[in-house]
């Protein structure tokens, strides 16, 4: 009987424990599975779920740097105009024949430098970064109008949107198949292209991944921390598995990896890395959690404020550049609704209203269930007007759900 009651226990408190982390994966398998119903697997096919990564790419990318500022009791409401106004630029200096190569690097060095700019305001003047980022969202959008002439910069070849909307494969790795399939009754003859280089990295990543919970969980035994019983690690692996292999396969029966998501994957990774595994990481969470005790601490609050925003501005030039490869041409209005949407994926993806609180996948998952909702709804061909009020009322849901939980947990 004691070892039932143990048993239970120990399983409920894994439930607590990772509710808050997995609520919103389940969330996104739950709005994937309604959709799919009422879309009929349309949003689930391989093509629409490739649309749904470079479609949203850009959003992804500013959530990465967005959730960062949260943490550290911040906000970035210039990123629209940032993105409009580096996107002209990159636009301008690739039509000089420079190449993409140089011209993503001109992007994020003149996005690191607004951030910067505004980094300096916010960090040692003590400006607020609502009243600093506000200033920047006029004052961009402004020059983005100044240098385009309020005029569309036309892009001088299609070079420029392979990293929007390009794909990425091994030479000599697709192959074909040709099978019948029963339709209505009919025998119907269908053939599909399976680009194996999507099949090769997903075993790759998973191998990784892998490797890296094993490593993780060896480490916490040495040092005497509890782990995940084995089953539920297991089960875990298994449920990661199966989330690699369903992406892979929609990639590889579509038209391979596209080049977007392995620049978002990156991205992703580096962050990842540096708010787990970094002292910078480390100062993020403490000058979130609170700025005055950081500072007691020895930890220089306004340089770490300093460097997440010229980060956040860096992660800013790169979508707008991406933003403007997908367009294939920098518009001037670029970016409505860029600053609100990766700010609702963040909250939507477990970051505290009140700062200290928040991951990278967390922001990254939040992005992609509203990603999920919005490709969703125009498969059904919901009204525009609708789409606003559901994720307005999915955002105030999600922070509720954030104040709920900490009262809950004593934190707040």
């Amino acid at each position: 009987m004691s070892e039932t009651k143990t048993g239970n226990s120990t399983f409920r408190s894994l439930i607590k424990a990772n509710i808050r982390n997995y609520s919103m994966v389940l969330m996104l398998a739950l709005i994937m599975i309604i959709f799919a119903v009422l879309t009929k697997g349309i949003n689930l096919n391989s093509r629409n779920i490739s649309n749904i990564f470079m479609q949203n790419s850009h959003i992804l990318l500013l959530a990465v740097g967005m959730v960062m500022v949260i943490i550290i009791g911040n906000i970035d409401l210039s990123v629209p105009s940032t993105c409009a106004f580096i996107g002209a630029i990159s636009a301008m200096v690739y039509n000089l024949g420079v190449g993409l190569v140089p011209t993503i690097i001109v992007a994020i060095l003149i996005g690191a430098a607004i951030g910067a700019f505004q980094g300096l305001w916010i960090a040692f003047l003590k400006i607020p970064s609502f009243i600093v980022t506000l200033a920047g969202m006029l004052l961009f959008r402004g020059l983005t109008y100044i240098i385009t002439n309020v005029t569309p910069v036309s892009l001088k070849d299609d070079g420029f949107k392979w990293i929007a909307s390009g794909m990425v494969n091994i030479p000599n790795m697709v192959q074909k198949f040709t099978f019948t399939k029963l339709v209505d009754g009919e025998m119907i003859e269908k053939t599909i292209t399976v680009y194996f280089t999507a099949l090769i990295v997903g075993v790759a990543l998973f191998a990784i991944y892998v490797a890296g919970e094993l490593i993780s969980r060896a480490k916490k035994r040495k040092n005497d921390f509890q782990v995940m019983r084995t089953p539920f690690f297991l089960g875990k692996l298994v449920l990661i598995a199966v989330l690699i292999g369903a992406i892979s396969w929609k990639f590889a029966t579509y038209r391979g990896i596209p080049m977007v998501v392995v620049v978002l994957a990156l991205t992703i990774a580096i962050f990842t890395f540096v708010t787990k595994n970094t002292i910078l990481g480390r100062y993020i969470y403490a000058v979130g959690g609170n700025a005055r005790s950081a500072k007691l601490s020895g930890i220089n609050s306004e340089f770490v404020t300093f460097i997440v925003f010229v980060i956040m501005g860096g992660l800013a030039g790169l979508a707008g550049l991406v933003f403007t490869g997908y367009m294939n041409s920098a518009l001037p209005q670029a970016g409505n609704m860029f600053d609100m949407d990766s700010i609702a994926a963040c909250y939507i993806g477990g970051v505290s209203s009140s700062g200290g609180i928040g991951t990278v996948i967390g922001a990254i998952i939040g992005g992609l269930v509203m990603a999920g909702i919005n490709n969703g709804m125009s498969l059904m061909n919901i009204a525009a007007q609708w789409q606003y009020v559901v994720k307005a009322a999915i955002l105030l849901l999600a922070v509720f759900y954030d104040i709920y939980t900490r009262r809950k947990s004593g934190l707040g």
